[in-house]
């Protein structure tokens, strides 16, 4: 997965283990939790974590299709419902991965089963070994002594155990035997949570792009291929001198998977007088993430910055140690058990070190490697994102993100009621200057390492600290890449150089991504809607953005490489009516030509030729060996004094081109697929139609399937938009329309299970009740008040 911080070399590191028979009941070792840790503690519920009055009450008042709007007086009630209301619509999920966070998986369902980790998934004793190792380090009650904001504050304490509460009160309430999930209905391995289960979950997100995404490598379970999604999500922040009206717009479109933990779930939480915010939570976790209230809007996008560096090991020869500053530190030894579905116990010794887990690629009889996750050890996250939504103007946004600094591989693009916008990489990032870099670099073991290889032998090398930030070994607010702008910032998952190209972010450390680098054509698909809507040259209407503009333009389904290369592909059709595949097999390509050039270029479910172009396209981003690059075929290369403008144009002389497309023709030919094949045939989640266009085409409306074409059809969609949010900010209150691509309820019995999706098919979106008139004049209003 191709995040910067999951690398396919660091993947296939392995970490040297020893697999034993276990005698049961042996302690575990603790292991540490990377450079920055906290200290031993209390437990993860304490009393002040618990209602005065032993007791909670919330009131959920869900809108149509579903959404619930939660309301409580405190935020222990706040969080009783909210766990209340996910269980309801998606208890089966937050399951099966309390299961995962727990390593009992193997118990359940056996050693050898793929885990359910949407991103990354893995065999279960994989999952395990990698989970247990975590919850035995002891990192979760250790940050939970620690106060404010290293541990969490007293109000995020209660949101989570409330949390934990609800749902079990619905778990109660309905009984195992009774659920209406068929999924999980009546299964051993439906439980109650704990509030430590929640802050696992926390931990985990935020661990996502470090070593969560490299259990095979930190578990010791052989070589690891990762295959997680790409780089995904869109946003937009308007600033006053963009929008028709003068106010602040936003457009939030995360590119998250479609099944699993990682899902988005759509809530309102409110405690009068304290919170009102609106948006979406990724399953399992009681803050909203992506959202608004009254006052201000913001989405993230995925992070080009670095997340945890690889440090290289010094081996102390036959003394079962390493060297730092000439003096031999031994290696640390953590044992994990466990439990298989046969009664039978599986241990494995997994070997640490000061910088973390011990890994194994490139290991000899001089060296080894260990990683150092900046994440490691952070849930300040929780408490980032309620302060977020507490802010009354992005001044108060900003400082919430300065107070508690845990974003953990996030960008933030923001916007309030005045049209001021900002943009701000304000995600926990290891203190590793350019400075540094050149001092500290050594050989890496695997030249296409996407992470700093630093030298473990000297405690100068150690990550190094800002004045202002919270915990050691991170770059604090003041070196943070930021932008503040009155016409809008933008991100795609490019780097922050191009945020507004009128003004290119420069300066900042590599470590926060590259400047001067190839945009890649989803980003710069997005940089050219949000242009042509500013000049009015898009065919809506006079220049500047309305919602009802924002809404069209982001659905509009551009295929930018088409748009880019079209020109010279109806030339190479012209002069070419037959090509050669690679094999040599001659292919008329004359009525393939002509379903491409009649297309309008717009991955719409009816678009005839959407699907031919992507298997030619991605035929040619292939390369034909491995190493060879895969843009030897633009006419024009990328130039980065012309970040927007180039790559462009077919190299038609370039027989691999030809071959591509003789390929792609003969592959419908021989599958008995028309050419004329639309993404409404081709594309599907579950039996609804998807419509959209992939990562490398250059599509803003990215969807993703793993796998081939095939008799006309690809495998589900499995990642793209998922929840959509477009938010004008006005004097009178929000304004906001959304869409959640895959529903509220993976409940497959439920009456919210598909019908977003349908919607989202069609181009729907949901208007959003936030204000009490808006919520209470909705005809199908259901009101339920929760006490426990």
């Amino acid at each position: 997965m191709k995040l910067r911080s999951w690398p396919a070399a660091l993947a296939a590191l392995a970490l040297v283990t020893t697999v034993t028979v276990a005698v049961p009941g042996t302690p575990a070792a603790s292991a540490p939790d990377g450079p920055a840790t906290g200290d031993q503690g209390r437990p993860a519920i304490a009393e002040q974590d618990r209602p005065a009055d032993g007791s909670y009450a919330a009131e959920i008042r869900r809108t149509e299709y579903g959404i619930p709007h939660i309301s409580a007086k405190d935020h222990g009630g706040l969080g009783f419902g909210y766990g209340y209301a996910f269980a309801q619509d998606n208890l089966c999920v937050l399951a099966s991965w309390v299961t995962t966070l727990r390593g009992e998986r193997s118990q359940f369902f056996g050693p050898e089963a793929e885990s359910d980790d949407p991103v990354r998934p893995v065999a279960n004793l994989t999952s395990d070994i990698y989970f247990k190792s975590v919850a035995d380090s002891g990192v979760v009650p250790r940050l939970l002594a620690r106060p404010a904001p290293v541990g969490p504050t007293d109000d995020m304490r209660r949101l989570v155990a409330g949390y934990a509460a609800g749902y079990n009160k619905y778990l109660r309430d309905t009984g195992v035997a009774n659920l209406p999930d068929p999924t999980c209905r009546g299964r051993a391995w439906v439980r109650p949570i704990t509030a430590t289960d929640v802050w696992h979950n926390l931990l985990d997100l935020n661990r996502l792009a470090g070593g969560s995404g490299l259990k095979e490598a930190v578990a010791g379970d052989g070589e690891a291929e990762p295959d997680g999604p790409a780089p995904g999500s869109n946003a937009w922040a308007l600033g006053r001198q963009a929008t028709r009206d003068g106010h602040g717009m936003l457009l939030a479109d995360p590119h998250f998977p479609w099944n699993g933990i990682r899902r988005f779930y759509q809530v309102q939480l409110t405690i009068p007088g304290v919170l009102d915010v609106a948006g979406a939570s990724l399953y399992g976790t009681p803050v909203v993430q992506i959202g608004h209230n009254a006052h201000v809007a913001w989405a993230h996008t995925v992070s080009h910055a670095h997340r945890f560096s690889v440090y290289r090991l010094k081996l102390a020869g036959g003394r079962g140690g390493y060297l730092v500053d000439g003096k031999t530190e031994p290696m640390g030894r953590q044992e994990v058990e466990v439990r298989l579905n046969d009664g039978g116990i599986v241990t494995r010794t997994l070997p640490t070190s000061r910088y973390g887990p011990v890994l194994a690629a490139g290991r000899s009889d001089e060296y080894a490697y260990a990683l150092a996750d900046v994440n490691a050890a952070n849930l300040r996250s929780a408490d980032t994102w309620l302060a977020m939504a507490k802010a009354r103007d992005l001044k108060e946004l900003r400082a919430a993100q300065d107070t508690y600094q845990g974003l953990p591989f996030v960008y933030t693009l923001a916007t309030d009621v005045a049209g001021t916008t900002t943009f701000a990489d304000a995600s926990v990032v290891p203190h590793v200057t350019d400075a540094m870099a050149r001092r500290c670099v050594v050989p890496s073991p695997d030249p296409s390492l996407e992470a700093y290889v630093l030298d473990g032998t000297t405690s100068a090398c150690l990550w190094g600290n800002d004045g202002d930030a919270v915990v050691p070994g991170i770059f604090g607010p003041g070196s943070q890449p930021r932008l503040t702008r009155a016409d809008y910032v933008a991100n795609s998952n490019n780097t922050p150089w191009m945020t507004n190209p009128s003004v290119p972010l420069t300066g900042y450390d590599e470590v926060w991504g590259k400047v001067r680098t190839d945009v890649e054509p989803r980003p710069r698909v997005s940089l050219d809607m949000i242009a042509r809507r500013l000049s009015g040259s898009d065919g809506l209407g006079p220049r500047g953005f309305t919602l009802d503009t924002l809404s069209a333009t982001v659905r509009s389904k551009r295929n930018h490489t088409f748009e880019l290369l079209r020109q010279d592909l109806a030339a190479l059709c012209r002069a070419h009516p037959v090509m050669s595949t690679a094999a040599g097999e001659r292919v008329d390509v004359r009525a393939a030509c002509r379903t491409l050039t009649a297309w309008d270029g717009r991955a719409t479910l009816d678009g005839e030729g959407a699907i031919l172009w992507r298997e030619f396209y991605t035929g040619m981003e292939r390369p034909a060996k491995p190493g060879e690059p895969v843009w030897r075929w633009w006419r024009v290369p990328f130039d980065p004094d012309h970040p927007l403008t180039t790559p462009r144009g077919l190299k038609r002389d370039a027989p691999e081109v030809r071959q591509a497309l003789a390929e792609a023709v003969k592959s419908f030919e021989d599958g008995g697929m028309p050419l004329t094949l639309t993404p409404g045939q081709a594309q599907r989640y579950g039996a609804n139609p998807i419509p959209g266009c992939t990562e490398g085409e250059g599509c803003f409306d990215r969807v993703r399937m793993r796998g081939r074409l095939a008799g006309g059809r690809y495998p589900d969609v499995d990642t793209g938009s998922s929840f959509m949010m477009a938010v004008e900010l006005t004097p009178d209150g929000p304004r906001t329309r959304t869409i959640l691509t895959y529903s509220l309820s993976a409940n497959p019995s439920s009456p919210h299970h598909t019908d977003q999706t349908a919607l989202f098919a069609r181009d729907g979106w949901v208007t959003e009740r936030f204000t009490e008139a808006e919520i209470k004049a909705d005809p199908r209003l259901r009101v339920t008040t929760v006490r426990g």
